[in-house]
């Protein structure tokens, strides 16, 4: 199969992770079990995913000249990714995030961004060639909104499909909203952005209808272990999740994410590139980790 490059544009993260029976309330410390240390970030653990599931991936990102950062660069390597556009920041660390993972597998999330701050339009600038050649870009928000709308700009430009996960939760701008292929939020952004609070089927269809009145041609609301929800011009449907017993759902949204990308950028159908995508990332939460719970395409049945 002759695959479209695909681009990530985003964040690389340390995961601290410690296992809890539950997770703390304001102000209260308790007394964890496991402690792991895994690769993460959003537009790493999207890019891993994906690549793993047999995309021709670029990573656009930047990590600390630290330990972090040369792990960091070593496992994109072993996972195939070109690390051409991968920058080394003399000046800020590597980012870290720290996690909590309760006994149901979900979780709290405190990220210290690092080099992922400085993530510029120069970075990008140096990367434009390698956007230009890409069948479509994946990005996300823990790296500067400014950074992601000029990227968009770019690739909107010279119509080149954007897909933007909006999270962590944020505002969009509607001038970066209008040129999305696709958007994927969560009940969570899907609410920040529309301003509809999403409780039901028929709540997520009014969110999406409100993204796609403003302009992003593809919404795809996920719905944790619901599924997700799709929105298009001509139809509006919700794909189930194959059932599972999760033990981690850190990074299910990324692996959503990386699955749909592959699907897409191999011309799938978008029903079956949204059942593709919730098929994998129902593998994801089985495991525990980002990077390392993303399956492999021989693992997608």
């Amino acid at each position: 199969m002759n695959l479209k490059r695909i681009a990530v544009i985003g964040s690389s993260n340390t995961d601290m992770v410690i296992k809890t029976t539950k997770l703390p309330a304001p102000s209260e410390t308790i007394l964890g079990g496991d402690f792991f240390m895994n690769p993460g970030g959003k537009g790493a653990n999207q890019a891993v995913a994906a690549a793993r599931l047999g995309g021709k991936v670029s990573l656009i990102a930047k990590t600390g000249d630290d330990v972090f950062g040369r792990q960091a660069r070593q496992n994109f390597e072993s996972d195939r990714i070109n690390c051409n556009f991968l920058v080394t920041d003399p000046d800020h660390p590597s980012g870290v995030a720290l996690i909590a993972v309760d006994a149901h597998g979900e979780n709290c999330i405190v990220v210290a961004p690092g080099s992922n701050g400085n993530l510029g339009k120069n970075d990008i600038d140096q990367a434009r060639e390698e956007i230009l050649r890409s069948e479509l870009i994946l990005m996300q928000l823990e790296i500067p909104i400014e950074t992601v709308s000029y990227a968009a700009n770019i690739a909107f430009d010279a119509g080149i499909k954007v897909i933007l996960n909006p999270a962590p939760a944020a505002k969009i701008p509607d001038e970066l909203l209008s040129g999305l292929y696709m958007i994927t939020p969560n009940e969570t952004e899907a609410e920040l952005i529309s301003g509809i609070p999403v409780v039901d089927m028929e709540s997520a269809r009014l969110a999406a209808q409100n993204l796609y009145d403003r302009g992003v041609k593809v919404v795809v609301i996920t719905l944790g272990s619901k599924g997700a929800f799709l929105f298009t011009k001509d139809k509006a449907l919700l794909i189930p999740s194959p059932k599972v017993e999760a033990i981690d759902t850190t990074a299910a949204g990324d692996v959503f994410n990386g699955a749909i990308a592959v699907a897409i950028s191999e011309g799938t159908d978008l029903e079956k590139a949204v059942e593709f995508a919730c098929k994998a990332a129902s593998i994801s939460v089985t495991r525990m980790g980002a990077q390392s719970s993303a399956p492999y395409r021989t693992e997608i049945i």
